[in-house]
């Protein structure tokens, strides 16, 4: 690291940090003036709003719009250095192109790793914050996110195994019980035993479910067979804390969570898990686009041209809006078709390298 390294990073990082702190401010300038009514139907002081909620949304805009940050960052003063000519006087004092490179390399991958942790730890922790504060003050007064199924808010019907069906009716979150319970096992696509019970209880010292009033049947060939039981014990593969509807559950778990929750509702057969599939994948394509977001504002960036920094900032503001776009069309066809999560997630960082690519193939050097 010469003197001219610690030169491009530092107004790389000071940059950033710059662009970061400004749009945080617009960001939650734009968002309190929304939930304004919101703030004030919670009866809550400044104070707490502040800790219940900001406190999770400012790093929730953070890792949102990090990349977006990187690259206007990289743009802005990069652009500034052209127009000024020190990029000419770097590269006729010798400097090769690919040398001129290194402090950008080095500073995205220092902002990607900063990222890439902050993904699989960090956030999560603030996204629960963020999301406790949206489900108990706002989504609940939206008609569009309290939409019962039938005539039960509390009922969950659940695959424990690739062949076993259980349901669950009105479940008190409190009391860990419920006023119904079935469970149906499955061979050959024939019901061959079926259990239901008026209620269901948690029982925390044997950690195992307890039924109230069982019924229990067994069909094979000879026919079917019944059994009554006031009481009965049975182990399930499924807690209380698994019965939950939360919209935000990915956003909240941490990625080694993330992995497990997956892997465990992978091994009972559940479906519709391309949306928490995207989710673990773009934690770490993510910080891989900051990486390629620096190298593309650098290349546009160092040449100069007649329009200036105006000409860099709309095409680098440009070339931002399609990668954000190709990211939610590829997300949009992961989790409500068949296309594959892994490539869903990568996909616009695919095609935007090989943007990178010709672009600095092209580059005057």
């Amino acid at each position: 690291m010469y003197k001219i390294d610690w030169y491009i990073l530092k107004k790389f990082l000071v940059t950033f940090i710059f662009c970061l702190l400004l749009f945080t401010v617009i960001a939650v300038a734009v968002d309190s003036s929304e939930k304004t009514d919101d703030f004030v139907n919670s009866d809550l002081s400044t104070i707490q709003i502040i800790r219940q909620y900001y406190f999770g949304f400012v790093p929730f805009i953070w890792s949102l719009l990090f990349p977006l940050f990187v690259f206007i960052a990289v743009i802005f003063f990069t652009s500034r250095m052209a127009t000024r000519s020190e990029i000419i006087a770097i590269l006729a004092s010798g400097t090769s192109y690919n040398r001129f490179l290194r402090p950008y390399l080095l500073g995205g991958v220092l902002l990607a790793s900063l990222l890439w942790l902050g993904n699989r730890y960090w956030i999560p922790r603030a996204n629960s914050i963020r999301s406790n504060f949206q489900a108990n003050y706002i989504d609940k007064k939206d008609p569009t996110k309290n939409r019962v199924i039938g005539n039960c808010a509390q009922c969950f019907y659940r695959r424990t195994d690739t062949n076993t069906f259980v349901g669950i009716r009105d479940f008190d979150t409190a009391s860990k019980s419920a006023r119904g319970f079935f469970l149906e096992r499955v061979k050959n696509n024939k019901v061959v035993y079926n259990l239901r019970a008026e209620t269901i209880r948690w029982d925390t010292a044997s950690k195992k479910w307890q039924l109230l009033n069982a019924t229990e049947r067994n069909i094979d060939s000879m026919g079917e067979k019944v059994m009554f039981y006031p009481t009965m014990t049975i182990h399930l593969n499924l807690l209380p804390s698994e019965l939950r509807k939360d919209d935000y559950l990915k956003d909240k778990l941490t990625t080694p969570e993330l992995v497990n929750f997956i892997e465990q509702e992978e091994l009972r057969g559940t479906e519709g898990l391309n949306a928490l599939k995207v989710e673990r994948y773009r934690r770490t394509a993510t910080p891989a686009a900051v990486l390629l977001l620096t190298l593309i504002g650098a290349v546009i960036a160092s040449r100069r041209n007649r329009g200036g920094s105006g000409v860099h900032m709309a095409l680098g503001i440009t070339i931002a809006a399609l990668f954000i776009m190709s990211d939610r069309f590829s997300t949009v066809f992961a989790t409500k078709g068949s296309f594959p999560p892994l490539l869903a997630a990568w996909l616009p960082n695919i095609v935007f390298a090989i943007v990178a690519f010709v672009l600095y193939r092209k580059t005057p050097k």
